[in-house]
């Protein structure tokens, strides 16, 4: 039996370009950078440099230089991505990064393949600017994930903070040392706004709307409100964590409910994909008798937009609006 191991070869220039890119991004950033460290990266840079006016700078660069990109075309999808994940790196880096990929999957196409120049550029390209897709839209769900998990007990401590006569840029502050990133780094940001002199409303606005959370709008418009009106902060808080925890409790017994459907759309989608990979592996001159045929690439065609609709319409029936 021929066996071909081009297609797993693919695959591994895959898995090695998504590594890359992580390992380039925490050795540039360091571990501070990473969700999974204790300390958040605000406290972690203020311990390197004490200058608490050049670490806000450099927070506050990181986190609103992809908003500046949105209007860009074809980017703007990466850049949204990137603006949740709160990638460091420039945008000019990140599109330099995939030229770098793509030159990495080319030589690595060039000495595993035999591949013609013209596929071995467009496959290298299409990994190149795939990965950092992939990396991109993976950090800014595990981000997300753990922003509104972290949001209740963070205005949880708000409240405790608040009812033992801290003020409440005292209480923002309190939850930037004791809880940790992303929350931590934000709020961090936000208590040196605010003494600063910029409004902590707006802070919270700004932050909602840049993260695009309906929870920190609702905080936000919380504390709007008690500055404008008056009345019991600590109390508003309160019940506003409440609905917060009901929310994320309503969500995620939604998604423990449709964890079935999602994975039978993944199978489904997958197991064309992951047949045709073990088909060229096992049997490279599988199609041999066909690919002359005029009907060959309109026919593959056809196929590849049914897989890309089946994708889409799966996750239009699993995408439950909560």
């Amino acid at each position: 039996m021929q066996i071909s191991a081009a297609p797993i070869i693919y695959i591994l220039i895959f898995v090695a370009v998504l590594l890359l890119v992580e390992g380039i991004y925490l050795t540039v950033f360091g571990k501070s950078i990473s969700l999974n460290s204790r300390m958040s990266r605000r406290l972690a840079l203020l311990e390197k440099n004490h200058n608490r006016e050049q670490v806000l700078e450099q927070l506050r660069k990181e986190m609103s230089q992809h908003l500046k990109v949105k209007g860009i075309p074809l980017y703007s999808i990466l850049a949204a991505k990137a603006q949740k994940a709160n990638i460091a790196f420039s945008p000019k880096a990140l599109v330099g990064l995939m030229g770098v990929l793509a030159v990495f999957s080319y030589f690595g196409l060039t000495v595993g393949t035999s591949a013609e120049t013209p596929v071995r550029i467009a496959v290298a390209i299409a990994m190149g600017v795939g990965g950092i897709y992939v990396w991109v839209n993976g950090k800014a769900k595990k981000r997300m994930a753990l922003l509104e998990e972290q949001l209740p007990d963070a205005v949880e401590l708000m409240v405790r903070s608040l009812r033992v006569g801290h003020p409440f840029s005292s209480a923002i502050a309190i939850v930037a040392k004791e809880v940790a990133d992303p929350l931590g780094t934000e709020f961090g940001v936000i208590a040196d706004e605010a003494a600063y002199g910029r409004d902590v409303a707006e802070c919270l606005k700004a932050f909602a709307e840049r993260m695009e959370s309906q929870d920190l709008r609702f905080l936000a418009v919380a504390v709007t409100i008690q500055q404008q009106s008056g009345g019991n902060l600590a109390e508003i808080l309160a019940g506003l964590a409440k609905v917060i925890r009901a929310r994320f409790k309503l969500f995620r017994r939604v998604k423990a409910i449709t964890a079935e459907a999602k994975w039978s759309g993944m199978f489904l989608s997958g197991f064309p994909i992951a047949a045709l990979v073990m088909i060229s592996v096992l049997k490279p001159d599988y199609y041999d008798g066909v690919k002359e045929s005029p009907a060959f690439i309109p026919a593959a065609l056809v196929v590849g937009a049914f897989l890309i609709a089946n994708v889409v319409f799966m996750k239009i029936m699993v995408n439950i609006k909560v």
